[in-house]
């Protein structure tokens, strides 16, 4: 074959690849959310887009406080949980905090339908092979939507409903007021041992 045909036929496999992966790029892109601002980012957070679970506009907030119980604590917990609750972010990105029909001193809610978190919960029971994920710091167990921290004095469950997507990506805006105020427990699972 002549250098002239191949060439040609170099350029002609050129000139057809090339709509293709920009048709691709394109795709990939808007799958991850590119076009959801003119930047890509929501200032908050990061990346605006892409991530699984995650409503593009928040449902609207109503004004009644979430439907939340408050055991009774034992006084060092009760305190632990006064501190956490006061460290906890006004917005959990943009979800804004909300008020508790109960327990406000260990309880918080965000958004709707509604993030929680309760502080003081009862410790998870789970089998010795459980995955735990260290997040940020803080080591949780994860049982469907309910995540519990494993790692601290005084346990914290989070909510995160299904809607939300993967509850990991939401437990992180916890991490900073739950590493300030609640410390390490003196016994650690073997999963959050780093």
């Amino acid at each position: 074959m002549s250098p002239a045909i191949t060439r040609s036929a170099a350029r002609t496999a050129t000139l057809a690849a090339l709509p293709v992966a920009l048709l691709v790029g394109v795709l990939a892109f808007w799958a991850l959310g590119g076009f959801d601002g003119a930047d890509g980012f929501d200032g908050a957070d990061g990346f605006s887009g892409g991530q699984p679970g995650r409503s593009q506009q928040p449902e609207p907030v109503p004004s009644t406080p979430v439907t939340m119980a408050a055991p009774p604590l034992a006084e060092a917990d009760a305190a632990a949980c006064r501190a956490l609750v006061r460290a906890l972010p006004a917005a959990l990105r943009d979800r804004p905090r909300r008020a508790v029909t109960a327990g406000a001193d260990q309880n918080a809610a965000y958004g709707q339908p509604p993030l929680t978190l309760a502080c003081g919960t009862q410790r998870p029971s789970f089998p010795p092979d459980a995955v735990l994920a260290i997040v940020s710091g803080v080591c949780w167990y994860a049982q469907g939507e309910s995540w519990t921290t494993v790692d601290r004095t005084v346990p914290v469950t989070v909510h995160v409903p299904a809607p939300y997507g993967p509850g990991g990506q939401w437990v992180v805006g916890f991490a900073p007021a739950i590493i300030e105020t609640l410390p390490v427990a003196a016994s650690l699972p073997f999963g959050c041992r780093g």
